[in-house]
């Protein structure tokens, strides 16, 4: 059934837009004065355009090549969905209308019924998803190519939902986890710099025109919050600037794998960084070849989630290594950049025949341990911080306590 975009006018006078399926254009407008609206354009879907009234050009919900429609934890309850009505034996076309019916946002209801209308007009759904790769990645597009070839989409879907899903609550731990040190490290450091900058600077004033020798707190202090009064644009200036600069070297390929040899080298966050990109691989690689993709592509694909250069590069070059002939595990042990128990497992897996299983085990013993470290990080990040700045604050406190005491006791 056709999908048409519209505009219009509600009963009580609002504006009105939205999509709606209908036989044709005239039923659409019918179905619309039956729910109270009166519409002034009703235009099919994947026309390039809606008129106005003023005879100006409207672009439709949907533009692919925009940023993306769906956000990560929307993929994974769509993909849920989809599997679940495949499995229960919708046609594809059918499933794909329920989803428009049941997705909430417009830009996802027009790229939902722009799929069904591609679909609809003879393209297989892999090759659909391909064009809107800001909202279906490699890894989804590959797997419902291998689900279309094999016969099994419904079950591929299913299998790429819980993916999703595992993916989505990875990121969200370590997000979580780092979230509250770093607004604390934020709230800190600001409060410090207000305090030196603006506070120390009125109190410390009064001990410039003292005639006697100052305690070296107060020295320290002073020289200190002297300086940041006299510089604080100039500081400012410059971290923006060091900001900028990295921002802009990341950017470059050489630039951002120096970066990322830097991360993986830092004490407890390289091995943070090294264990979760390890995770990552080993579950999307198992994930896939258990859907039937081919090793190849699916290394091909899965080092695309590692997010960090060095790593991808190792695995690029096993991945070479094992067009040659090689097994996977002896090349992924020379590069030096995975632990032995990652190997190990994988070189098992081979032997014995299991590699799907060995990499998904690979990759729960690292989301295990992801979470422990990073349990073990902030309970520590937490009391040294409030150590931190508990020091700091009874530094600034004694400084200028102590020309105060011995000015009472001059006064004595």
């Amino acid at each position: 059934m056709p999908v048409y975009q519209y505009r219009g006018y509600r009963n009580d006078g609002g504006s009105a837009a939205g999509i709606i399926d209908a036989e044709n254009a005239r039923v659409a407008r019918l179905k619309l004065r039956k729910e109270g609206v009166f519409p002034t354009d009703v235009v099919e879907q994947g026309q390039p355009s809606v008129r106005r009234q003023n005879g100006s050009r409207a672009k439709a919900t949907y533009q692919p090549g925009r940023s993306a429609t769906l956000t990560s934890n929307d993929l994974a309850l769509m993909t849920r969905q989809f599997a679940t009505l495949l499995i229960a034996g919708l046609p594809l076309v059918d499933a794909l209308g329920i989803l428009v019916d049941q997705a909430e946002k417009k830009s996802a209801k027009a790229l939902f019924a722009d799929i069904r209308e591609q679909i609809r007009g003879g393209k297989s759904l892999s090759a659909v998803l391909e064009t809107y790769e800001k909202d279906f990645s490699s890894i989804y597009v590959h797997m419902v190519r291998a689900g279309e070839a094999s016969g099994a989409l419904d079950q591929i879907l299913f299998r790429l939902a819980e993916f999703l899903e595992k993916q989505s609550a990875l990121k969200h731990k370590v997000t979580n986890a780092v979230l509250y040190p770093t607004l604390m490290l934020v709230v800190g450091i600001s409060v410090l710099f207000f305090l030196m900058t603006f506070v120390v600077p009125k109190i410390t004033a009064v001990f410039a025109d003292m005639n006697q020798a100052l305690p070296w707190p107060t020295v320290v202090l002073m020289s200190v919050s002297s300086f940041f009064a006299d510089y604080w644009m100039a500081v400012v200036g410059l971290i923006i600037s060091v900001i900028f600069l990295v921002r802009r070297s990341i950017r470059t390929e050489k630039g951002r794998m120096a970066a990322d040899r830097i991360t993986l080298r830092l004490p407890l966050i390289g091995d943070v960084a090294r264990m979760v990109s390890i995770s990552r691989l080993t579950g999307t690689l198992a994930t896939m070849l258990a859907s039937g993709v081919q090793l190849l592509d699916a290394l091909d694909v899965s080092k695309r989630v590692m997010n960090n250069r060095v790593l991808e590069e190792a695995v690029e070059g096993a991945r070479q290594n094992i067009r040659e002939g090689e097994t996977i595990a002896d090349p992924l042990k020379r590069s030096g950049e995975f632990p032995a128990l990652v190997t190990h497992m994988i070189a098992v897996g081979e032997r014995s025949g299991e590699m799907e299983e060995m990499l998904r085990r690979v990759s729960q013993i690292f989301d295990g341990e992801v979470e422990r470290v990073i349990t073990r990080l902030t309970s520590l990040m937490e009391p040294i911080m409030i150590l931190a700045m508990g020091i700091i604050v009874f530094f600034i406190v004694v400084a200028i306590l102590l020309p105060i005491f011995e000015m009472g006791q001059m006064v004595h």
